[in-house]
């Protein structure tokens, strides 16, 4: 029989055993990352002139949001392999099921935004590069009414993706200002945000 792994060697400081681990955090933040960028563009493309510099951003937009669609599928198969950290036993249950409906919203959103907009451009005809280095393949034909649906439906769940991620990132600050839990702490690397009590740095840490 083998003996017990240490608790600081590599695979538990990768999985979720106690907190989000280091591979979870990287999908996490790059992803969030990702968001910022798109609603920048994004808001800023569709104010700007027909021109080559709207063009490219378009194309830059539309990269960027197939990069977040690789980064939420991979997101997902690592935190099927690598499990969730357990609840924090001092948040309400009617929390932990709000968290856990959220959470399920933000995984919807982040695959229906740039699916929508790859069935969008699609629709358009135009051909979808992936940052000038391949060519992504069409999901639909050539279709005007569909393109006019996919842009409308695009621009909706982009201001729900808005809503709900103001909403998580609110309850995480207010669960570590607040509810003084380890909830923003553990998606974070260890020691960038101390625990908000010693009894947190014991149980979460």
């Amino acid at each position: 029989m083998s003996a017990p792994m240490p608790i600081d060697s590599p695979a538990p400081r990768l999985r979720n055993v106690d907190r989000w681990g280091a591979v979870s955090q990287l999908f996490h933040w790059l992803i969030v990352v990702g968001i910022l960028a798109m609603a920048i563009i994004g808001l800023t493309m569709v104010e700007m002139p027909s021109s080559p510099d709207k063009v490219r951003m378009f194309a830059l937009h539309k990269s960027i949001g197939l990069t977040i669609l690789a980064l939420v599928t991979l997101r997902l198969l690592w935190r099927l392999y690598a499990g969730t950290p357990p609840a924090i036993p001092t948040v309400p249950r009617w929390q932990h099921r709000i968290a856990n409906v959220s959470h399920i919203g933000l995984y919807v959103l982040l695959f229906a935004m740039p699916i929508s907009g790859w069935v969008m451009n699609s629709a358009s005809g135009f051909p979808l590069w992936w940052f000038g280095l391949f060519r992504v393949p069409a999901l639909v034909g050539r279709d005007r009414d569909l393109h006019e649906l996919t842009e409308t439906v695009h621009e909706t769940l982009f201001w729900l993706l808005i809503l709900l991620v103001l909403v998580h990132a609110g309850a995480a600050f207010y669960h570590h200002l607040f509810q003084r839990d380890a909830t923003l702490a553990r998606m974070l690397p260890r020691g960038w945000l101390p625990a908000p009590s010693a009894d947190e740095d014991v149980r979460h840490g």
